[in-house]
């Protein structure tokens, strides 16, 4: 059950962000005013890193209630029952079918089946057949399909082609099902980047996205993938995409977070420009997001994606206030970008945390100054 939960924070928000390591493709220079070790996080009430829940990026406890339910008795009906009462179009849906199919996909990894042997989520098969109408179980499956083309399939190969068309189908199912839902087309964002959808056929699927969600945020982080230089766009299309998303947000809106992702998304293999965390896009990318994080309502499913992403550039930009600031927000639960970009996404977190905690108390600060 722990490889499981261990590999399921890997996939979550449903799509897959490549093969590089965080540590690797931008090496933390470390460098802060003292040593990491002269300052003791626990001092301000974090999580010991060995305690800090890896599985998903906030917490979401009828969601880890359900997901032991199912895997425990394979059977899915507890599974069907949340999503039937999770609101169609809003953030937690989509992350509560990503975890739902990425739970699945990962059991059949770690039990393909075999002679007189049951495969694993042999749960999801059981929920289409015995509920071949019902929205959830539909979304769920076309995910799941998705989420194995990416793992066990290379882009570009037939194999992973074959799956992909497979799941483009299972989208169009699940979309009859729930006309009015947008996941069954958020998770073809995914198809549309593997299989590299004409950009007049990818701007069809995503009006009818907008058409029936114009502010997911789940959605707009799918799409921005597209748009990014490492798939079918460039940094200009994907900044520009960003930045055209924050702009229209309404307020209250984490649409305003949306550059930031495009930055981290183009962060340089190696940076050799000084100051590169103090620049004006960065500056103007971070601002934006905190004006975000401080307008959003507390309960927004999507909220702990920007805090963890802000420790990210708080820490790297040396704002050791701003970054403790939203450690109290989001510690406790690291299954978000950028840790999971890592091997291990607590280790790497806690690094980012301990060198936070050891820059606020070089420039003086202490527990008792720091505001919760």
């Amino acid at each position: 059950m722990e490889i499981l939960w261990v590999l399921m924070a890997l996939l979550m928000l449903g799509f897959v962000l490549g093969p590089l390591v965080l540590r690797r493709r931008r090496g933390i220079e470390q460098v802060p005013p003292g040593h990491p070790d002269a300052a003791d996080p626990a001092n301000y009430g974090f999580v010991r890193q060995e305690e800090l829940d890896i599985r998903m990026p906030g917490p979401d406890q009828d969601l880890l209630d359900v997901l032991d339910l199912v895997q425990r008795t394979q059977d899915h009906r507890a599974a069907a029952q949340l999503l039937a009462g999770t609101g169609a179009g809003g953030e937690l849906r989509w992350q509560r079918v990503q975890a739902f199919a990425g739970a699945a996909s990962l059991e059949l990894q770690q039990r393909p089946g075999g002679v007189g042997e049951t495969p694993g989520g042999q749960w999801l098969r059981v929920w289409r057949a015995e509920q071949p109408k019902d929205a959830g179980g539909a979304a769920v499956h076309a995910e799941f399909l998705v989420q194995q083309a990416w793992r066990t399939a290379t882009p570009g190969t037939d194999d992973f082609r074959i799956i992909m068309e497979e799941a483009r189908a299972a989208c169009g199912e699940a979309a009859l099902l729930a006309p009015g839902d947008p996941v069954p087309y958020i998770v073809e964002l995914s198809v549309a980047r593997g299989l590299g959808y004409p950009r007049a056929e990818f701007e069809q699927l995503w009006l009818k996205i907008l058409d029936r969600a114009p502010n997911h945020m789940g959605a707009h982080l799918a799409a921005l993938h597209y748009w990014c230089e490492k798939w079918h766009g460039s940094r200009e299309l994907a900044y520009s995409f960003a930045e055209a998303a924050a702009a229209r947000a309404p307020r209250g809106s984490l649409l305003a977070a949306m550059p930031l992702f495009a930055v981290f998304e183009h962060l340089p293999e190696v940076n050799l420009v000084a100051g590169f965390y103090q620049s004006q896009v960065v500056t103007k990318a971070v601002h934006g997001a905190l004006h975000a994080v401080h307008s959003a309502r507390a309960d927004d499913p999507m909220l702990a994606h920007v805090r963890h992403l802000l420790i990210f550039f708080l820490v790297r930009s040396e704002r050791w206030a701003e970054a403790m600031g939203q450690l109290t927000h989001a510690d406790g639960h690291v299954g978000a970008l950028p840790w999971t970009l890592s091997p291990d996404p607590a280790a790497e977190f806690a690094v980012y945390r301990a060198l936070a905690v050891a820059g606020y108390e070089a420039n003086g600060g202490s527990p008792a100054t720091l505001r919760h």
